[in-house]
């Protein structure tokens, strides 16, 4: 069983990332909450927690720890400190401790932020932690979703390195893509956009 830090757990989509881990024959998930208040939930079905402010010292979180998930975010209030300086610390301190291999929830859009109509603020943040990931020395996998909705998941995507077309997708489906790049060899040192589709999760991903 690998351990997984989930950064951002408690949130919509962290929450069921951890969900999935739960009850996962690879995974054990460690959920990274920047509050005590928010360790009680997870306490209560005995899932491990750390306690961590992104926008401070994260060095410790990543211990004892083989994968992480980044799926944080500051809800737009503080992209700069959260989504981008934020996620580019949790990117140095797990390469500093050799983690095998690091997922980023990223959005559509975030490779070229400029174009955008709106969020250019946000997708700029994401787009500068991606291309600090990339130039880690890190594995990774990042994972650019269309408009997020909290529709029931189908368990099917489409998926491209570029789309070239807006779309949304559930969060459900999002989570099960991020957990299920967490393999070492699925979207290995890639890049791709997902919205809902017809394929299978499993079978959309690149091997």
């Amino acid at each position: 069983m690998e351990n997984i830090l989930v950064a951002g757990a408690n949130g919509t989509t962290g929450k069921k990332i951890v969900d999935l881990l739960a009850t996962s024959q690879y995974f054990t998930p460690v959920a990274m909450v920047r509050e005590e208040e928010q360790q009680k939930q997870f306490a209560q079905r005995n899932i491990e927690t750390i306690l961590a402010d992104l926008e401070g010292d994260v060095s410790h979180t990543v211990k004892n720890i083989d994968k992480v998930i980044f799926a944080a975010g500051s809800g737009g209030k503080k992209v700069k400190e959260v989504d981008e300086n934020g996620a580019k610390k949790l990117i140095e301190a797990s390469a500093q401790q050799e983690v095998k291999k690091f997922v980023m929830l990223s959005s559509m859009g975030a490779d070229q932020p400029k174009e955008a109509e709106d969020l250019q603020e946000y997708l700029q943040a994401k787009h500068n932690a991606d291309e600090y990931l990339k130039q880690s020395k890190l594995p990774f996998t990042i994972v650019r979703p269309g408009s997020l909705t909290n529709n029931k998941g189908s368990g099917k995507i489409e998926l491209k390195h570029k789309l070239n077309k807006q779309g949304e997708i559930s969060r459900d489906d999002v989570a099960q893509t991020l957990v299920s790049v967490l393999h070492d060899t699925a979207g290995a040192n890639d890049t791709f956009e997902i919205i809902k589709g017809d394929t299978l999760i499993s079978k959309a991903l690149p091997n």
